[in-house]
């Protein structure tokens, strides 16, 4: 079972992401801000993160440098209400970008696919 750390300011998303790709099979982890993502990242192992490009007072694009320089081993899809950050040179570093919908498949067949694609490294 892969473990996912969810990344969103949102309580909503969380609490759908966390039970939409539960019922996937995943375990997931859920932070609300950038900060307490690193906290988790620091003490915990995941296999993926989901990460908001807009989280409240943070940008989620410099979480990913961050996740980047420290753990380049560990894929990132970004996930974001806008389609316009997908030609950001910062988000080139993420494993994936899904644009936020109330369908989630899209989402869900980028985490198989990017974890599929970590496996076979």
């Amino acid at each position: 079972m892969a473990r996912l750390l969810v990344v969103d300011d949102e309580s909503s998303i969380r609490l759908l992401y966390s039970q939409e790709l539960g019922e996937e099979g995943y375990d997931v982890v859920t932070a609300g801000s950038a900060v307490e993502a690193v906290e988790k990242l620091q003490n915990e192992q995941f296999d993926l993160i989901l990460l908001d490009i807009k989280l409240k007072n943070e940008s989620g694009l410099d979480l990913l440098q961050k996740i980047v320089k420290d753990r380049h081993d560990l894929p990132v899809v970004l996930c974001s209400a806008f389609s316009c950050y997908k030609d950001d040179f910062s988000a080139w570093l993420a494993d994936g970008y899904v644009v936020k919908s109330s369908d989630l498949q899209e989402l869900k067949d980028e985490i198989k696919k990017v974890l599929a694609k970590k496996q076979n490294r």
